[in-house]
């Protein structure tokens, strides 16, 4: 047994203030693209990698307060925000490289990594392709897990899209979806928790090279059929890997039932769910969100990466997961797709 030092909010230290400067947006480039990212305070590392069609600004709340305990680097992923968006690799793997790739020129040799959404499925991808430089994992309402994904995502993916995304940016498009998130939201719907967020990832793809980037990551993951990436095959790598997953009782991109199947799926993993949040419990409570990633840091070892562990790990295979939340269509699907 190894003893955790447990953590108080009083005794945590507070290190230099982080000003709003500290916040501004950075460039590295990297294989000649150049690179959008948030870095802030000090201490050991923490990388905040946002969903798809978002940017670094989604955690802008949250990084002052996380940047008193740790270094805090979000990234913009290429091809989303103020990082170039060339006609290139999306896929998980490749932005897995990438935030290796960034963390290298700045000098990171291991961090804890928080991923939401797509992010979430690059954080798990990093951990498997980089296990020694992985401290952590704290997935939040993270993709790649089940094939489940909202009907509009993979509607997106379909040909044609570029036209509709560029449809919804009409003012008279914009103002008949805007009176149908305001209905949904009114009935109380769960897509109607998410879908002001989500209209608001159509709004920061102001141009055709935008949703080209946005289009392609899409289709990298997600088909008519929903999800086509998963690592549920292999989550039984992340024993000995300290495991957070977040997620919204009322997600409606990615439901909380892949949340409960994830966390049977990784050894030793802890499960908070948000009441009455949906897809960006972040966003709906900020203040418990950065209490939990504070609190799981400051109390869970690093783990401790072994050559010999990892191939014992793999000469023993996956678990029987079967009597689990993970059903046997889980484990169907995940033998047709693959993350690597």
């Amino acid at each position: 047994m190894v003893d955790v030092p447990q953590w108080h909010p009083a005794r945590t230290p507070r290190l230099r203030p982080v000003g709003d400067g500290d916040l501004e947006l950075q460039y590295r480039v990297v294989h000649g693209y150049r690179r959008a990212f948030r870095m802030a305070g000090e201490g050991p590392a923490l990388v905040l990698i946002h969903g798809i069609g978002d940017s670094s600004a989604t955690w802008a709340e949250l990084i002052s307060d996380l940047a008193r305990t740790h270094t805090v680097v979000a990234p913009d992923l290429l091809g989303h925000g103020a990082s170039d968006k060339p006609r290139a690799d999306y896929s998980v793997a490749a932005y897995a490289n990438g935030v290796r790739d960034l963390l290298s020129t700045l000098g990171i040799e291991s961090a804890s990594l928080v991923g939401h959404s797509l992010g979430g499925g690059v954080a798990m991808q990093f951990a498997y392709q980089f296990p020694e430089r992985t401290e952590r994992l704290i997935l939040v309402s993270a993709g790649g897990v089940g094939r489940e994904v909202n009907p509009v995502l993979r509607l997106a993916s379909l040909p044609g899209a570029h036209l509709m995304l560029s449809a919804l940016r009409l003012p008279g498009a914009r103002l008949q979806v805007g009176l149908a998130v305001g209905l949904m939201k009114l009935l109380d719907t769960d897509l109607g928790q998410d879908a002001p967020e989500l209209l608001n990832l159509v709004d920061a793809l102001p141009d055709e090279t935008s949703r080209n980037a946005f289009i392609r990551t899409l289709r990298a993951v997600v088909d008519w059929r929903g999800q086509v990436v998963t690592m549920l095959d292999r989550c039984y790598l992340t024993e000995g890997m300290p495991t957070m997953l977040l997620w919204g009782d009322r997600d409606s991109v990615v439901p909380v039932r892949h949340g409960f199947g994830a966390h049977e799926a990784m050894p030793g993993s802890r499960l908070e769910i948000f009441e009455g949040a949906g897809h960006f419990p972040f966003h709906a409570d900020p203040a418990r969100f950065v209490s939990l990633v504070q609190e799981f840091t400051a109390t869970t070892p690093a783990a401790n990466w072994s050559r010999e562990h990892w191939r014992g790990l793999l000469r023993e295979g996956r678990p029987d997961l079967l009597g689990t939340r993970v059903t046997e269509r889980d484990l169907r699907e995940a033998s047709e797709r693959s993350a690597t």
